[in-house]
């Protein structure tokens, strides 16, 4: 595999990335990751063609993610005698809705059960799809899974900063009125240096006047003399109305350059939102359990649940799991090739038969610590005081990190808010908190940017990915030297047994990452049957 820091001069392949799509947007992204060996599509936007028939061939599936589930129903549908078993009492894996009555016991934690209103939901795991996840948006439309707009950024959204300084530290501000002073102003001093002549040997013939026309434009400058001086955009203090009160309303005062510098507000300006965090995303219509229930629904086999792996052996000639159910008993299962989505965090401690090359590269990588907790609202105050219709507040503790509004049920009378999403230190931090502890951290967190947080929610629910039985973390955090030693190795079938899932991709921690697995895999499993 090519040293991708070599290539970019030291750079994070991430941030050579970022430095592309600056350049050149979503193609030169593209064809950048081609280049560095993990482009995004990986079967691109259809499944694998398994035509030929399956040749009288078994395969045991285990886990009910949507990696899993991809498998089971392209290889069942091209004639594959397919087993699926599935530890869990439920199926999905990581794709996974909280509503009411849904029960959650962590590894040394207490029994949870989700008690929201009916019909109001959190989704603990993924949350958001990107509109180049065409896997999953291929299953969305294939099984009439509804999805809808998920609102990922707003600029009517709040940023409260506490660590900066003056008069906007620990003060809510408005995204829109820091985006139109910090581009104004920036706006306003560029100009005036291409107006002296200070950049004169940039621009070919009729360029300057050019970039000065795009100077006024996108930092709303006067037409005149090029100064900012607002913009409506940025808001009103008091928006205009009927009659002459308020009439033409009141427009707002910029704020000061060096206050919004103190504050730090102005590190969540992007030009354009990252590659995979557009600004308008999808979600699934209902929660994002549905895509799962839509592969149940067109599966011809049923799912075993309850069916815990204690070993994975093989020979030549077949592979057989043993498991154990859910009221003791055991028993096994032999196929002649097994597909195994589960996470290597959990894998790792199974019994599998495999070569010492194999289990050691399942070592290799690490999952992420990460957790959410959904807070159901007596009153959508967020819309009906602030405006405030989707998105995410903006704040730097680093052990709240965000805090979401819902994309769903506007205008209704309550509603689930995401409270808290934390990674790393900070949730493992959380995680240690009892389950109203949990609640009473997130609780603090919001009110310091509404007061009315505490008082309007009437419950909550939480998840530690890092101690859910069946996951052991959120997903994969492969290192470039993990990437390099160890990724190859465990995207190769070993004997009989093809491992799949999010962790065998360059999109982790995203559904795609296990759909394109998935498609990968068997893929190459087909070509096998038909090349013995």
């Amino acid at each position: 595999m090519t040293n991708a820091a070599a290539m970019t001069g030291g750079f994070s392949r991430r941030t050579f990335l970022e430095q592309l799509s600056r350049v050149g947007g979503t193609a030169l992204v593209m064809a950048g990751m081609q280049a560095l060996g993990f482009g995004i599509g990986s079967a691109g936007a259809e499944p694998p063609q398994l035509t030929g028939g399956a040749k009288g061939r078994k395969v045991i599936v285990l886990g009910t993610g949507v990696a899993g589930l991809s498998a089971a129903y392209e290889l069942s549908t091209a004639g594959y005698d397919v087993t699926v078993l599935e530890a869990r009492d439920r199926i999905g894996g990581r794709s996974y809705t909280a509503r009411r009555g849904t029960k959650l016991t962590e590894y040394g934690g207490e029994p949870q059960v989700c008690t929201f209103d009916e019909g109001h939901y959190i989704n603990p795991g993924p949350w958001r799809i990107p509109y180049m996840h065409q896997g999953y948006l291929h299953y969305a439309r294939k099984f009439r899974v509804p999805v809808e707009l998920f609102n990922n950024d707003n600029d009517h959204s709040f940023i409260n900063f506490e660590k900066g300084k003056g008069p906007l530290a620990a003060t809510p501000v408005r995204k829109q009125e820091v985006a139109a002073d910090m581009r104004g102003y920036a706006s306003e001093m560029l100009a005036k240096c291409v107006r002296q002549g200070a950049l004169d040997q940039e621009f070919g013939p009729g360029d300057k006047e050019l970039f000065l026309d795009y100077l006024r434009s996108e930092g709303y400058l006067t037409p005149a003399d090029f100064k900012y001086v607002g913009t409506d955009g940025r808001g009103f203090d008091v928006n205009p109305g009927a009659g002459v009160d308020p009439g033409p309303g009141k427009p707002s005062t910029p704020h000061k350059l060096g206050d919004i510098l103190q504050s730090e507000t102005w590190r969540v300006l992007k030009s354009v939102s990252a590659f995979d965090q557009q600004r308008t995303m999808f979600e699934p219509v209902g929660g994002m359990d549905q895509l799962p229930a839509g592969f149940v629904r067109n599966l011809k086999l049923t799912v075993q649940v309850g069916h815990v792996v204690e070993k994975i052996a093989q020979d030549e000639n077949s592979v057989t799991v043993s498991y154990a159910t859910a009221d003791g008993q055991h028993g096994s299962v032999t196929a002649d090739y097994c597909v195994c989505t589960i996470p290597l965090s959990v894998l790792k401690s199974i019994d599998v038969q495999c070569a010492p090359k194999f289990k050691e590269a399942m070592n290799g990588v690490a999952y992420a610590l990460v957790g959410k907790i959904g807070l159901q609202m007596k009153t959508r105050f967020w819309e009906e005081k602030y405006n405030i219709y989707g998105g995410h507040i903006y704040v730097d503790d680093p052990d709240v990190q965000s805090i979401s509004f819902p994309s769903t049920g506007w205008l209704g009378e309550k509603g689930v808010l995401l409270g808290y999403y934390g990674h790393g230190s900070a949730a493992a931090k959380v995680s240690a908190l009892s389950l109203e502890g949990r609640k009473q951290f997130a609780l603090a967190a919001g009110k310091k940017t509404f007061p009315e947080y505490a008082d309007a929610c009437d419950s909550a629910f939480s998840i530690a990915w890092h101690r859910v039985p069946f996951n052991l973390g959120g997903w994969a955090q492969w290192t470039d030297e993990g990437r390099a030693s160890y990724y190859p190795t465990l995207c190769e079938p070993d004997g009989r047994l093809y491992l799949v899932g999010e962790h065998l991709s360059y999109i982790t921690g995203w559904q795609e990452g296990g759909i394109e697995s998935a498609w990968q895999q068997i893929g190459k499993l087909h070509a096998r049957v038909h090349a013995a």
